[in-house]
């Protein structure tokens, strides 16, 4: 844990869609929809990160790390709420049918991943198995939140988006999301130190969640593509990844995977992946958080 505390705050934002095109990068289909993953992706986790978290809090004897676990589950949780409501009044809108993807997470994170893992009751067998399946899929969240920080940190500083005249709307909500993950890029490795957890456990659940994310960008990049009639046959994720990233509309691989590497470091802590201020700045200018903040 950082000597210094920043205190979250969860801010209730709200998006209108109404008038965002489903290729909200202009001209640049492909990205728009890598990206528009997102919102496929994340509601199902995030609602995973709160219930995880909301019974590790039992085991946290810390004032001020309670604190920051309650505060990163509130913004989790509006994270969810915001990637939602853009499945329904975005997507949707747009002739998407994401319930293949949807039925995907969710059984990664209802069965996979639950408390009884297709339905087996193993980890209820004894109290230190189920902390330690708590603590396992600790260190799971902490993988996954050194992943959404360095995106965070990259969209951003993704000046190429600005550019490309990029619909303020969806610009707005990721950069509002990206942002909150920098906020608090620590709180997740920090619980799972505080809850007894190896590096070496947080090391082996990156070999898996690494990979696991790729695919499901692939996936859901793949999903997308297949509805868009503007699109002929899906190209293959990493020529689309290729191609975009040398315009500047998505994060260089090069940088992924030397944050990718960083993780292994026995001194890596997520506070020097990137700036709490450079987050703090973007959100004290987000239209949406700012509407938030006004009531």
């Amino acid at each position: 844990m950082t000597d210094h505390h920043h205190r979250l705050v969860q801010r209730k934002v709200q998006f209108d869609y109404s008038a965002s095109p489903l290729h909200w990068i202009p001209g640049e289909a492909e990205a728009s929809h890598v990206i528009n993953v997102i919102h496929m992706m994340l509601p199902a986790g995030e609602l995973w990160f709160c219930r995880l978290y909301n019974k590790a809090l039992p085991f946290v004897k810390d004032a001020r790390m309670r604190d920051d676990v309650q505060g990163f589950i509130r913004q989790e949780a509006m994270h969810a709420r915001a990637h939602s409501g853009a499945v329904e009044r975005y997507l949707t809108v747009h002739g998407i049918d994401s319930s293949r993807y949807l039925k995907a997470m969710d059984y990664l994170f209802e069965q996979l991943l639950s408390d009884t893992p297709l339905g087996l009751q193993l980890f209820n067998r004894t109290p230190w198995l189920r902390r330690w399946w708590i603590g396992q899929r600790c260190a799971i969240v902490a993988a996954v939140e050194h992943f959404t920080c360095v995106l965070g940190k990259w969209v951003l500083e993704a000046e190429a988006l600005d550019r490309a005249g990029s619909d303020p709307v969806l610009l707005d909500l990721f950069r509002w999301h990206g942002a909150e993950e920098v906020e608090h890029r620590n709180v997740a490795h920090d619980l799972h130190v505080h809850l007894g957890g190896s590096f070496v456990s947080r090391q082996l659940w990156m070999f898996v969640v690494w990979p696991l994310i790729i695919w499901l960008f692939a996936f859901g990049t793949r999903t997308l593509a297949r509805q868009d009639p503007s699109l002929g046959r899906p190209r293959p994720f990493w020529r689309i990844w290729r191609d975009s990233e040398k315009r500047g509309l998505l994060p260089r691989r090069a940088s992924l995977a030397g944050s990718f590497l960083r993780y292994f470091k026995p001194w890596y802590h997520p506070d020097h992946e990137a700036n709490t201020q450079e987050a703090l700045d973007y959100l004290a200018r987000s239209p949406a958080a700012s509407r938030a903040a006004r009531g």
